[in-house]
């Protein structure tokens, strides 16, 4: 049987004002290992919006009230607690997590939870660090430039990684000061609910994060509201097309990290059994719903047979499994509507052409209704199929051949998408020029989806704008102000 949670479950709320309140209706957050609800959840209206929004506003505004008259060194303690915080109860996030994602309690536990808490203390160090320059341009004036808040911003995160990318946004935005509307993604609110529990615990002053709950119409008013300074959105390509054009009306500014369909490329002289190893975790760790999952994989020729019988016999051992048991490494597809998304693209897989080597099924675990589906991998594709070319955003992978360099950096360009991308290869010289010709904006080479919180992430043309984590992040977090003082 799936495992029965440990954790107390409430029904969900807004944070509005430092205050919990009442959406004005309802929905159902669900288990994606079960198919069964966990507990409903309120649903924000455009007034709760508005009420949040004001909230917002005037925590930022008030030079009296405690948001602005904090020093920067007492906003970096206090992001600090709240590491200490998620830090103190990160087994209950992990669980949490686990349940209204379905992914493996090992990686809630012991990645994404952990990079929460590395990436908050990170951003608490930058709070003293943030400053501007004096310009030596006159000897008649004195000029300067000045980093500032840029106010109320909007943060709008996808349901893959809930609590992770919302940490992304959050340490930046607090350590330089601005207030925020938060709205994690319908599917997967729990995280950031009890987040925001223990921001109100660590002392964040009331109306500096406000939480609102619900679907695309929520995420709609925080994108069209005037009192909203700035929107940070990771998810969909289409969903970024439409928050830009949504955004226009009020000129916010808009930093988008969006979909992937990132080339993984094999060369001959790699090391093989580690290649496989990063191309397993490349495109199913996090059930393939990840936006630089490597589900692009390209083999030159020469070692494809090899390759592929050692990448089937991996990958036909990871059997899903209950989420909540520590040794499962493939959990549930989140929703049982992106898991029939995933199943009519290995449908189109079959009829593009390309040959099913392994998988392509869903699967019941224990009985259960849950929305498990095997990991897959099709041979024989060519750059052109939609397996190829579209984001399918689940644990399937498809597998090309290429004959020379050349060859394999124009086939993985030929893509809308430049999260990111890996090459296998013992040659330093050829790893560092396949680097360069890459449109990415992370490049591994002899690994695959390592991060961390000083480095900075985003995307190349369809895959976004904008860079996260890291010194880069704080830019979009502040305005650049220049003083001009004439003598």
């Amino acid at each position: 049987m799936i495992t029965a949670t440990r954790s107390k479950i409430s029904p969900g709320r807004l944070l509005i004002d430092g205050q919990w309140a009442q959406g004005a209706g309802k929905f159902d957050t669900i288990n994606p290992a079960t198919g069964e609800v966990l507990t409903q959840i309120a649903e924000a209206s455009p007034g709760d919006v508005d009420r949040a929004v004001e909230a917002a506003r005037r925590a930022f505004d008030d030079r009296a009230g405690p948001w602005r008259k904090m020093s920067a060194s007492e906003r970096g303690r206090l992001i600090w607690r709240l590491a200490d915080l998620v830090e103190a109860n990160i087994d209950e996030l992990a669980e949490l997590e686990t349940l209204d994602n379905g992914k493996p309690i090992f990686e809630s536990r012991y990645v994404d939870l952990p990079m929460v808490i590395d990436v908050l203390r990170y951003f608490a160090g930058w709070a003293t660090k943030i400053h501007g320059e004096t310009v030596n341009a006159f000897e008649t004036a004195f000029t300067y430039t000045l980093r500032e808040p840029v106010g109320v911003v909007g943060l709008i995160v996808p349901w893959n990684f809930p609590l992770l990318l919302a940490s992304w946004k959050l340490g930046p935005a607090l350590a330089c000061g601005n207030t925020i509307v938060l709205k994690p993604a319908e599917q997967t609110p729990l995280t950031t609910l009890r987040f925001g529990e223990l921001a109100i615990e660590a002392g964040v002053p009331a109306g500096v994060l406000n939480i609102v709950t619900g679907g695309p119409e929520t995420g709609k008013a925080i994108v069209r509201h005037a009192g909203i300074d700035k929107i940070a959105f990771t998810g969909s390509t289409a969903v970024g097309k439409e928050i830009m054009r949504g955004a226009a009306e009020t000129l916010k500014r808009v930093t988008l990290e969006l979909g992937g369909k990132s080339p993984n490329i094999v060369f001959a002289d790699a090391d093989i059994d580690n290649a496989v190893k990063g191309a397993i975790n490349g495109i199913f760790y996090g059930k393939g719903e990840v936006c630089n999952a490597g589900s692009r994989l390209f083999i030159e020729s020469k070692v494809q047979d090899e390759f592929l019988d050692k990448l089937v016999a991996r990958a036909q051992k990871m059997k899903p499994a209950d989420p909540l048991d520590p040794k499962t490494r493939m959990g549930a597809i989140v929703s049982h509507a992106q898991m029939q998304d995933v199943l009519d693209y290995i449908e189109t897989g079959k009829k593009e052409g390309a040959r099913l080597i392994a998988g392509g099924r869903r699967v019941s675990v224990d009985g259960s209704r849950g929305f498990f589906i095997e990991p897959t991998i099709f041979s024989s594709v060519t750059n052109d199929m939609k397996i190829a070319q579209e984001e399918i955003f689940g644990p399937v992978l498809a597998a090309l051949s290429f004959d020379d360099i050349d060859q394999v950096v124009e086939l993985a360009n030929r893509n809308p998408y430049g999260l990111a991308a890996a090459v296998w290869t013992r040659d330093v010289k050829k790893a560092h020029s396949v680097s360069r010709q890459l449109k990415a904006g992370t490049v591994w080479i002899n690994t695959y989806g390592l991060m961390d919180a000083a480095l900075p992430f985003g995307g190349y043309k369809s895959s976004g704008f904008g860079r996260e984590l890291g010194m880069h992040a704080i830019e979009h977090y502040t305005e650049l102000k220049t003083v001009w003082l004439n003598f």
